[in-house]
């Protein structure tokens, strides 16, 4: 049998000197790729010791750590499925995909373990346990009893490996099935692509949960035995001070912004640095234009789903195959990968002419294997010829370029997060004397969008947008909650009856609110070999900044 466990492949890339530092964090800690190795079989040696049924669904709520890192990699190595989830979820979220996925195993913070756990065994979990973004928690003291020695168990290139959950215009979220082969193909095609080497230096400043942050960036550094400066949360501050000692960082358009605005930002401070990444969001033109005329350099832009990792991106190098056009081009999120087929289809079905938009369909090894039990679902998003079809609109050139114009789901993406209007819509019109909602996005220098509701009242009801927004801080994460909020007499509506958000978004950017918006905005790390856990220790005479 074939040996296409993912963590094998990974694994391969790691340098020959083990002892080497593989990733600093933002608080001075060093760990080896020696402690990525040791630290993950310690932890897929306690998975082992659970005897869970294969392929079982591991749910991860917890705050970004390289020991989530680890956790990832010992999933791999047991063949069990990594299921990440925003540590910003609240409890009635989680409980959905608690229900959803049914995992054998949930990590979550200490803080968090009594309500989390209550839901996690009525939705049949058998072990809940903790961890947080300072070594602490069960599971490290679990782990901890358990050999350094662990060999993957072997897995096929369709199996799965992780699960991403999404959602559609319904507000039901859908489980993203990736598998070990989807994984790789992505990783090895970025790895050649964009010129991955074992000397660059990565800032992942990026989330652990979502595909940018947890797949691309990581994947591209352990595949190339690259070495990570960690920060836990983006700071421009701390990742201008990284800048001197990187070759390589991924962001989403809100990380350029905000660097923009600090004094220090110069081609000087950019000097050792080969590639900047942008995705998650499209990044404005003018942020792409302004950041070329600071730094000197040209921001790659790509794109990408969690259905699919990536999918096109701008060239990274001139290539003869585009016959000149290998120039990053703003607004642009490029060519389609190699080995990835793109094609825009028209409203009747047919292959749309150069630069005439449609609707943006996909295929390839990329290509995930569906939904989590959603067999209706995989019917309707797949063609009858194998293309998924991404719910995206956008163009392709005479020149192979992509260009994505909206989206067909009316997705917000904030901040490089997917945003779904019809989940905000369903918050509001629950709340006390709310008679209906509709939610928005519109252009914002810092997120990129952000979501403007309106909202109608029921007869008799006085409402206040900021008492609205405040009880949504309850039953929403923080990146989904508007920005404002209006309240209407009545919603514009075709002749069907249908909203016509189109006419929304038009008042909120010609509002008070939507003008605002679119106006505003030291010394070597060594190992610690005392430490048989995870062995690293604290920079020696400084606090770094």
């Amino acid at each position: 049998m074939t040996q296409a466990n993912l963590y094998n492949a990974l694994r391969a890339g790691f340098p020959a000197d083990l002892q080497a530092i593989a990733i600093e964090t933002d608080d001075g800690l060093a760990y080896s790729w020696s402690d990525l190795e040791r630290g993950s079989a310690m932890l897929a040696n306690w998975i082992d010791s659970l005897q869970l049924p294969a392929a079982s669904r591991m749910a991860v709520q917890v705050e970004k750590s390289v020991e989530v890192l680890m956790l990832y990699l010992a999933s791999l190595r047991t063949g069990h499925i990594f299921l990440p989830l925003n540590p910003a979820y609240q409890i009635a979220e989680v409980a959905y995909f608690l229900a959803n996925a049914e995992p054998a195993v949930v990590v979550c913070a200490p803080q968090q373990f009594c309500a989390v756990s209550k839901i996690a065994f009525q939705s049949g979990t058998q072990y809940v346990v903790t961890l947080d973004d300072q070594r602490g928690g069960s599971l490290l003291q679990r782990a901890a009893h358990h050999s350094d020695q662990h060999t993957p168990v072997h897995r096929q290139a369709d199996d799965i490996a992780a699960i991403i959950y999404t959602s559609g215009t319904t507000g039901r979220s859908k489980g993203a099935m990736l598998s070990h082969g989807n994984l790789l193909s992505n990783a090895q095609v970025l790895h050649g692509y964009w010129g991955w080497r074992s000397s660059d230096v990565l800032i992942h400043a990026l989330p652990m949960f979502h595909v940018h942050g947890l797949f691309v960036a990581i994947h591209g550094a352990l595949l190339s035995g690259s070495r990570m400066l960690w920060h836990k949360r983006f700071d421009p501050v701390r990742v201008l001070n990284d800048l001197p000692r990187a070759t390589v960082m991924m962001g989403v358009p809100t990380f350029y912004t905000r660097l923009l605005a600090l004094p220090g930002l110069s081609p000087s401070a950019c000097a050792s640095m080969r590639l900047f990444i942008s995705g998650s969001a499209p990044m404005l033109v003018d942020t792409f234009e302004q950041w070329k005329a600071r730094t000197g350099h040209t921001v790659l832009e790509r794109y990408g789903m969690s259905e699919t990792v990536m999918l096109t991106s701008n060239p990274y190098a001139p290539d003869d195959r585009y016959a000149g056009a290998s120039q990053r081009i703003g607004g642009s999120v490029g060519f389609a990968l190699p080995g990835v087929q793109v094609r825009i289809m028209s409203e009747d079905g047919k292959p749309a002419l150069p630069s005439e938009v449609g609707s943006i369909q996909v295929k390839g090894p990329i290509v995930f294997a569906g939904y989590w039990r959603m067999p209706e679902k995989n019917a309707q998003e797949f063609t009858a010829d194998g293309y998924f079809v991404t719910g995206d609109m956008g163009t392709l050139d005479e020149k192979g370029y992509v260009r994505i114009v909206g989206r067909s789901k009316d997705l917000i993406i904030s901040g490089g997060l997917n945003v779904y209007p019809a989940e905000i819509e369903d918050a509001l019109n629950n709340l006390p004397g709310v008679a209906e909602s509709a939610v928005v996005g519109v252009p914002h220098p810092d997120f990129g969008e952000v979501g403007f509701a309106f909202v109608l009242s029921k007869p008799g009801a006085q409402l206040e947008p900021e008492q609205l927004l405040a009880a949504l801080k309850s039953q929403l994460a923080n990146f989904k909650l508007p920005k404002h909020c209006q309240v209407l007499n009545e919603l514009p509506r075709n002749a069907m009856g249908k909203v016509q958000k189109t006419v929304l978004r038009d008042m909120a950017q010609n509002s008070e609110a939507g003008h605002s918006w679119l106006l505003g905005s030291g010394s070597k790390l060594e190992p610690d070999p005392n430490n048989r856990v995870f062995p690293f220790k604290k920079r020696q005479g400084q606090v770094p900044v």
